[in-house]
């Protein structure tokens, strides 16, 4: 959709779109992408409360975002899908504060997704530190845009390959478990002697993390075939296939191999291991390194639309609306999004999980309000899917992420809090940067 008014300069019949089948695997994989980074939770908020956290947590962020997604998605299947629902109902300040909040949090963790790729490879090379481990990590980053230039397509083909080759061992350290089965998965349900904050702000913002992004795909709407119709049913589907991702891998890995005291990143690997012997562990490890790989790929996608899109509407150069002339994609805004995550690539992402939260929370409460305000200002907008159980539904999908991110948000950690605060400041200091600098269009 052209929102400028301004013809389009590559033909829509140039951009190939994705289906059901591979628009299904580009949002796992962006979701979700494996069990892998939850471990943490498991030594911070114990093993009871982690199980519960990742059955409950889904009933209050990603299936009402997931809700409110679908019903916007058919109402408005626009590229860059949130920002420009936030800005047709809050207007144009809302609106880019939506999108670059998004783009500005997805530097937080692409260079981060690239050093935990590079990491795991230490497994197989130990020898690859300093500038060498640097420059794999650029590496990845490059070849990654390269398929994202692509487009679509090909990122769903490559992200279709990368979540089966990850779901094999996954699946079979899952089965093996079952017949070693040892522990009490849900004992202790808290840490002895934890510090409160610990079990309730760090466990619960790894659970928002892990259950954030069900509408980043509406950015790329576009480039999907019947958006309408497809983006509610990849949703239905993968949100149930996330919470199976999460909760079984881990009630298996408690239950089978326990030593819940030494859960931390990768100890998935460490399970299977003790569940299958050698073979399945350096196994776990490989799929673990490609979920990296599948996680970046993904996340190169959803975010580099943003300022494509906030270009298109005047927010930023107008250069950043170059599309490939043979892919149709804005190749220009995705070398800039690879450029900025490659500086970034010393980063690990432990340290930024925290305050790319409170992007990601702020980014998610505009979107499930314009559900809201979209019903009150536009009711004549066609909606092929509507948030089921009328007034009831709606409070419910706007209602129960806004308590959970208040929650969550006043249980961060000082660490989380300055840099939460600093980086949703920077955003309308640089609205009114560029709201002076960039001629918007006519």
């Amino acid at each position: 959709m052209n929102t400028t008014g301004k013809p389009e300069t590559i033909k829509a019949s140039f951009l190939r779109k994705a289906g059901l089948f591979y628009l299904v695997f580009v949002m796992f994989s962006y979701t979700t992408g494996g069990p892998f980074g939850l471990e943490d939770m498991v030594t911070t908020s114990g093993p009871g409360m982690t199980l519960i956290y990742l059955l409950v947590l889904p009933f209050f962020w990603c299936i009402p975002v997931s809700l409110v997604s679908a019903e916007l998605t058919t109402a408005m299947p626009v590229e860059g899908g949130f920002y420009r629902w936030t800005r047709a109902a809050f207007g144009d300040f809302w609106g880019f504060l939506a999108g670059w909040w998004n783009w500005s949090a997805s530097f937080l963790l692409g260079g981060a997704y690239a050093v935990l790729f590079t990491d795991y490879l230490l497994y197989y090379f130990p020898g690859l530190t300093g500038w060498k481990h640097y420059l794999v990590s650029v590496a990845l980053i490059a070849v990654v845009t390269w398929i994202n230039v692509r487009g679509i397509q090909v990122v769903g083909q490559v992200a279709t390959a990368l979540e089966i080759f990850i779901f094999i061992p996954v699946a079979t350290m899952i089965v093996m478990a079952v017949m070693h089965w040892h522990h009490h998965p849900f004992h202790p349900w808290i840490p002895p002697r934890q510090p409160t904050f610990r079990i309730f702000g760090v466990g619960l913002a790894l659970g928002l993390w892990l259950y954030s992004g069900y509408e980043q795909l509406s950015s790329v709407a576009e480039e999907v075939e019947n958006p309408q119709r497809t983006y509610p049913r990849a949703l239905a589907l993968v949100v149930p296939l996330s919470i199976a991702a999460y909760f079984l891998p881990t009630l298996a890995g408690l239950g089978s191999a326990g030593n819940w005291q030494d859960w931390h990143t990768g100890f998935f690997s460490d399970a299977a291991k003790i569940i299958g012997g050698q073979w399945l562990g350096t196994w776990m490890v490989l799929a673990a390194t490609v979920c990296n790989i599948a996680l970046l790929n993904s996340t190169m996608l959803t975010a580099t639309r943003m300022p494509f899109v906030m270009a298109e509407d005047g927010y930023l150069p107008k250069t950043l609306t170059r599309r490939h002339p043979s892919y149709g994609t804005p190749w220009l805004a995705i070398v800039l999004s690879a450029a900025i995550y490659a500086l970034l690539a010393w980063q690990s992402l432990t340290q930024l999980i925290s305050v790319y939260n409170w992007l990601r929370v702020a980014t998610t409460v505009l979107t499930v309000l314009s559900a809201w305000r979209l019903r009150q200002t536009r009711p004549d907008l066609a909606r092929a899917f509507v948030i089921p159980g009328g007034r009831s539904g709606l409070l419910y999908v706007v209602a129960a992420p806004m308590i959970m991110a208040a929650v969550a948000l006043l249980g961060s950690d000082r660490f989380a809090a300055v840099g939460g605060v600093i980086a949703i400041a920077i955003g309308p200091v640089v609205y009114l940067l560029f709201r002076r600098t960039v001629s918007k269009p006519i």
